[in-house]
């Protein structure tokens, strides 16, 4: 599917490489609990998790007049974090980016997790090595990466037509609108592909579609 017309992919983290979204539910529905508010399943996360997470939290009844939305959200990711080695890569990535590197395209990350904490998760992970850049947020709110791809594409130095970006969400697809450059979506992260089906953008359901038939 990239054939010979890309030169660079960057890469979502959360949810299009990392199998995390079922830890985003297990935390959340915890702290739901605690409050008195109904949980969720997958399916329903994935039908309202959405940027900026704080609409997410006020969709699951949080009342940031009784407590401030950086108070939960910040509650959340210790939580998260405590559990974080839990989560493994999805079974095909391992894979794919080896063989996206026998292509010999560049690897990039560009994600919302803070940036210490991404860079680490690709060294626990043993997959450091097929990322040129590394890119994060620089907290732990979500607001968005469209200045931080930005960067990205400014340190890349290639033509936006040779980059691809690959994510999981709405918010992926608008990033790669705003950076100027081209977007596949794969839907087994979190958000639905009901969502993502309402985007004029391709859809695989694993990112091994991304490696040509041999």
């Amino acid at each position: 599917m990239l054939g010979n017309k890309y030169s660079s992919v960057i890469w979502d983290w959360n949810g299009t490489l990392l199998d995390d979204a079922w830890l985003c539910v297990d935390v959340m529905n915890g702290m739901l609990f605690q409050r008195g508010l109904p949980s969720i399943t997958i399916e329903i996360y994935r039908n309202i998790f959405d940027f900026p997470v704080r609409d997410y939290y006020r969709k699951l009844g949080f009342n940031f007049d009784n407590e401030p939305f950086e108070t939960v959200g910040m509650e959340f990711m210790v939580l998260y974090n405590q559990r974080q080695k839990e989560c493994t890569l999805h079974p095909e990535v391992l894979f794919v980016l080896d063989e996206i590197s026998r292509l010999g395209l560049s690897q990039s990350i560009l994600s919302a997790r803070e940036e210490n904490e991404l860079k680490q998760e690709t060294i626990n992970l043993d997959v450091s090595r097929f990322f040129a850049k590394v890119y994060g947020l620089d907290d732990h709110y979500a607001h968005g990466k469209t200045d931080v791809g930005k960067r990205l594409l400014n340190d890349l130095n290639q033509p936006k037509e040779k980059i691809i970006f690959i994510g999981d969400t709405r918010h992926d697809s608008e990033v790669a609108d705003e950076l100027g450059i081209d977007c596949i979506l794969v839907p087994n992260g979190h958000q639905s592909h009901e969502r993502l089906a309402s985007l004029n953008k391709p859809i695989i359901h694993s990112v091994s579609y991304l490696i040509p038939e041999r």
